[in-house]
């Protein structure tokens, strides 16, 4: 019976990491103060709607589109955006930032650009109103369901190695008992791991409960809204090639 401790500690590693899971997911879901009139006659600007949708990185290609329409910034298809007008972005935080990632040469590749405007107090204040108004998810709360969702696959992970070692280990005529038993531990495992990805995209990413029900009254038809709700995949194609470039590392 020496499958039996380490069919143990799959349990536990298993039980561990769902716990956690379902914890966060529940705290991330649970109505915070506000939140029960957080959408009642509520509405939302284009950049909250960007920021609820697809977080920083949302708001930052909503801002260059805006520009470029604006004629104040061109995305070519090349990848590159280029300051036309720099003057005409000085009464906005946003676009500010998008010159000041852009730099004083006024041109550099838009996949250069996308982090450093995400990562501006302009777009951290966009999230800091919408999380007081009860309408994203904290930071917090975040990384609270991404490490639980990792802490699930670490145990899965142990377990089948786990289950593996005990089948070597045990006669042939208790291998059936030994992968029965075992594979209790990695199914509850791979539920959860399912529960915590689709409640981490896109229910528990960026919007709250309350975000989402705002989130569902948007209507998309207005082409700023459509990128707003639903990424760069909803632009023109010349658009879509300034956003993919050459970077290999974010595929809208």
């Amino acid at each position: 019976m020496i499958w039996v401790p380490l069919f143990l500690v799959a349990c536990v590693a298993a039980g561990l990491g769902c716990a956690r899971v379902c914890r966060a997911t529940l705290a991330a879901a649970r109505p915070r103060p506000g939140d029960g009139h957080a959408d009642a006659g509520a509405e939302l600007t284009l950049c909250e709607a960007a920021y609820l949708a697809g977080g920083p990185l949302r708001v930052t290609d909503l801002t260059l589109v805006t520009m470029h329409r604006a004629r104040r910034l061109l995305l070519a298809h090349t990848g590159w955006a280029t300051v036309v007008d720099a003057g005409g972005a000085g009464g906005d935080a946003l676009e500010r930032a998008v010159v000041g990632a852009i730099g004083p040469a006024g041109q550099r590749p838009v996949p250069a650009v996308r982090p450093v405007v995400a990562a501006d107090d302009s777009v951290r204040a966009v999230e800091e109103r919408l999380v007081g108004r009860g309408l994203a998810v904290p930071a917090s709360g975040r990384r609270e369901i991404a490490d639980g969702v990792r802490t699930v696959k670490a145990g899965f992970l142990l377990g089948l190695v786990l289950g593996a070692a005990s089948a070597l280990l045990v006669p042939a005529a208790e291998r059936t008992l030994v992968l029965a038993a075992f594979s209790l531990p990695l199914t509850g495992s791979g539920l959860c791991l399912l529960i915590g990805t689709f409640e981490r995209y896109p229910y528990t990413r960026w919007a709250s409960p309350a975000g989402q029900r705002l989130l569902s009254g948007l209507c998309a038809t207005d082409p700023l809204t459509a990128l707003a709700t639903r990424g760069p995949a909803a632009l023109e194609p010349e658009l879509r090639a300034a956003f993919r470039g050459h970077d290999t590392r974010h595929r809208p």
